[in-house]
């Protein structure tokens, strides 16, 4: 099972056990269990490397305080044998909510003294929870017990086991999230939008060396733990790379440093605090005693956040806090509060990214003010608008800010992506293109039409420093007009021909073969099929043809990067690598968007990557692995894990059957061929039958089908000699029925039997295959798709071309003569009416009308 497949597994039957408590607070109990199984696993790891046995594990005692310390020393806390996950495992059905609270204690009062900032606390939220589990003593412990047991299969031993971990963690976050309404508002930024920032920081970041990065709304953690793969990837070394978190909720606080310990990242690498951001600034200290000696301003490469949108908060006063020397944001909404204190912990040559609601960009007394002295001093560098309805929990429209301490540039670029998602359920999603062309435009600096500008500090200072997207970038659509000539007299106007100008620039003669023009004014489209005259082209032909000689070679290249190199290629930084090769294959392609080409790739790569991930955890042979295919099902009222068949570890029945098995495919194809056949048959016999006859015992009510045990009743009954069509008509149903049954057991033995066989041919296949298979697998569908992309393009000047011509077809003369001929067969309709005086009066009139006078 790879860890999509754990990761939904898990989260299905959580989402079962839950019952009636808030997802927002079941998602505390289950990723505090986690959390524990990876400290508790973690532990036994470490000891293992330095030469303990499974057997000494039963020496981990608290009464041994030489071993306690050491133990610290070597994890940063202490378990014992009794209360490590593994022993909680084994305790079967004699485990007890009980176990849980003794094994929590025990663990708050063995922490390193030095490592307390990470772990002091860090279980209070689900040791306070643990009764919501359950009426009584017995049902939580049930509750607890399905919990340890749903988890127990999730790795957490290698740095596969981390990625595993982390990928389930953010995917059951992110699924709570989805849940809690209003509440996932509170711990979780959606991965799309943290990716977003967290690409545009790692650009800027490149090349350095031991980063700091802060969140100082730090929810789950999960923008921080973004920014620090996306610097990582960049940058090296993950280690080089410290974490300053800061949360008000104590329940989200945990959630920070349990998924930020669970990342694999260092202890003295993280640096977690509970508190008010705005009212108690870092640092802090231990005690007042140690203040002159520990005080160190906290200034970092990059601050990141998502702050709550304009809360309340308690301003402090003018002059009294360094951070708000911009001015102080009103009362009833901190906004610019969060980002002043974002601004200020900066480094000179750092760099911030924050999310706000869209006001920020216009309202104005103490924020208009800010905003001025923002834009006057240099500090934003872009403005981000992002779809609605984008975050769990609100639908109002968002901004990403992106700032700098010192820019010498006087632009502020503006970027309107509200138009660039996909719907996801409720909620709108950026894709992977959406992201990486935000991306591209603020790295790049680039002015993109109806998408980004460059926009100079003059230009803002004549709009009173109102930043409102609107007034700098226009990405709406244009309104459709009507032509007034056009309307009157027909025929296509030669200016809306000219707004398909970019299809001209590359087919210079596509447009006078699709049209002929009759006046300055207006064209008819040429007689014939558009999508023929389109398609048979000769500068369409060339184009099509380039198009596939640029994508030639880029089968072998993806089989020599992925297949051939499959044990060992990076797979964190191959996509990057892959879309860079997209990218520059496609920058002298007119019509096609690299960036959709790109979502095609982006698209199969998340499959790619996870069997990437399984083959370089499992070794190669997991291609020709074959595993039990696993279904939940009811069995005396509980959900049991049941065997339907098999399934590949890595490559697909279908696949293998389609390549290697196709003989086997065409005799089952073949039969089924037959029943539908009989099935066309047997309505044919119904359908001949007169209602009389369809009174008949064999038939349904419904009179569309036989009923098989009657059917059989009348045969017997008419014996070798059938006297009426009925007698015939039912004797040939029966011999159909019969031969349908044969064929449907022999169908359903052939599946058997090549399911059986695929397994086998799996299980042998040599190196070729495998590699033939990975790559069909892999590559051909991703290929297929990307030389479908200049046939969208074609069939979108098809379809506009049309409706071009379908728009102009009628003339309002023939309007007009329509109405005149309904009006004509309606009058003659109301000639053939009768009643009284008063409906014939009334009708009189209605013709009066009708014929305009």
């Amino acid at each position: 099972m790879n860890k999509q497949q754990l990761a939904s597994r898990i989260w299905e039957s959580a989402n079962r056990m839950r019952s009636k408590i808030e997802a927002n607070e079941y998602k505390d109990y289950i990723l505090g269990f986690i959390f524990y199984k990876f400290l508790s696993e973690t532990l036994v790891t470490r000891l293992r490397a330095d030469d303990w046995t499974d057997e000494d594990l039963s020496d981990l005692v608290e009464d041994d305080p030489e071993l306690v310390r050491d133990v610290r020393n070597l994890c940063g806390y202490f378990i014992s044998y009794d209360n490590l996950f593994t022993t909680w495992i084994n305790k079967g059905a004699d485990f007890e909510i009980a176990d849980v609270r003794t094994a929590l204690s025990a663990f708050e009062r063995n922490i390193n003294p030095v490592h307390k900032r990470v772990f002091a606390g860090i279980f209070d939220t689900l040791q306070t929870g643990l009764s919501k589990l359950g009426t009584d003593e017995r049902s939580r412990s049930k509750a607890s017990r399905d919990l340890i047991y749903l988890i127990k299969d999730i790795p957490m031993d290698s740095r596969q086991g981390y990625d595993t971990l982390g990928y389930i963690y953010e995917y059951l976050i992110d699924k709570f999230a989805s849940n809690a309404g209003k509440k996932a508002g509170e711990f979780y930024t959606p991965s799309e939008v943290s990716q977003l920032m967290s690409e545009i920081v790692a650009w800027h970041l490149r090349g350095r060396k031991e980063i700091t990065i802060y969140d100082p709304t730090s929810g789950s953690g999960s923008l921080l733990i973004h920014i620090g793969q996306a610097v990582a990837r960049r940058n090296g070394n993950p280690n080089d790379i410290k974490y300053y978190a800061q949360e008000l909720k104590e329940n989200t606080y945990n959630l920070t440093r349990m998924n930020l310990v669970m990342r694999g990242i260092l202890p003295d690498n993280i640096v977690a605090r509970n508190g008010d951001t705005l009212k108690s600034d870092w640092p802090w200290f231990d005690t007042d005693e140690t203040k002159d000696e520990t005080y160190e301003p906290l200034f970092v490469d990059s601050v990141v956040s998502n702050p709550p949108y304009s809360q309340n908060w308690e301003p402090p006063e003018v002059g009294t806090d360094l951070r708000f020397e911009y001015g102080i944001a009103p009362k009833s909404k901190a906004d610019y509060a969060f980002l002043l204190h974002d601004l200020y912990h900066l480094r000179d040559d750092g760099i911030m990214c924050i999310v706000l609601p869209h006001g920020v960009l216009f309202r104005g007394g103490e924020e208009g003010a800010i905003r001025k002295n923002l834009v006057e001093h240099h500090h934003i560098q872009a403005v981000i608008g992002l779809p609605a309805n984008i975050f769990f929990g609100t639908g109002i429209p968002t901004i990403v800010m992106v700032l700098r301490k010192h820019r010498d540039d006087d632009h502020v670029l503006v970027v309107d992506a509200s138009k660039h998602f996909i719907k996801d359920g409720k909620n709108n999603k950026l894709r992977a293109c959406d992201v990486r062309r935000i991306v591209d435009v603020v790295t790049g600096a680039k002015d993109v039409d109806k998408f980004s500008r460059l926009v100079g500090i003059d230009e803002i200072r004549a709009n009173d420093y109102n930043l409102n997207i609107p007034r700098y970038v226009d990405s709406s659509e244009p309104a459709e007009s009507w032509d007034v000539y056009a309307t009157m007299f027909g025929g296509a106007p030669t200016h809306e021909i000219d707004a398909m100008q970019r299809f001209w620039d590359v087919f210079p003669s596509l447009k006078s073969q699709l049209f002929e023009t009759r006046n300055g004014h207006i064209a008819k489209v040429a007689g014939g099929s558009v999508r023929e005259t389109v398609y048979g082209n000769a500068e369409v032909k060339d184009y099509i043809d380039r198009y596939k000689r640029v994508f030639a070679d880029y089968p072998m290249l993806l089989r020599r990067e992925l297949v051939d190199d499959c044990a060992s290629v990076n797979v964190a930084a191959k996509e990057t690598e892959l879309a860079d090769e997209l990218f520059r294959r496609l920058a002298d392609t007119p019509l096609v968007d690299p960036y959709s080409a790109y979502q095609v790739l982006d698209d199969s790569w998340q499959q790619v990557s996870i069997d990437l991930e399984t083959i370089q955890n499992d070794g190669l042979d997991a291609v020709r692995a074959v595993d039990p295919n696993m279904v939940i099902k009811k069995k005396g009222g509980k959900d049991v894990g049941v065997q339907e068949g098999w399934t590949g570890r890595v490559l697909p029945f279908d696949l293998v059957q389609e390549r290697l098995l196709s003989a086997d495919l065409a005799e089952i194809e073949s039969q089924e061929h037959r029943l539908t056949e009989i099935g066309q048959e047997l309505s044919a016999l119904l359908e001949n039958l007169d209602e009389e006859d369809k009174d008949s015992d064999a038939i349904n009510e419904e009179g569309d089908a036989f009923v098989s045990a009657e059917l059989k009743k009348e045969v017997k009954r008419i014996g070798k000699a059938p006297q009426t069509a009925l007698d015939r008509v039912l004797v040939s149903a029966n011999k159909l029925l019969d031969e349908e049954r044969k064929i449907k057991k022999s169908v359903k033995d052939l599946r058997v039997a090549l399911e059986d066989k695929t397994a086998t041919v799996i299980r042998e296949l040599d190196d070729t295959q495998v590699s033939d298979l990975l790559s069909a697998k892999w590559i051909d569908p991703l290929q297929r798709k990307l030389e479908a992309l200049p046939v969208a393009v074609l069939d979108e000047l098809v379809s506009k071309v049309t409706a071009l011509d379908d728009k102009y077809a009628t003339t309002y003369a023939d309007v007009c003569g329509q109405i005149r001929i309904a009006e004509s067969e309606l009058g003659a309709m109301l000639d053939r009416l009768t009643g009284d005086e008063f409906d014939m009066a009334g009708i009189a009139e209605l013709k009066s009308l009708l014929g305009g006078e």
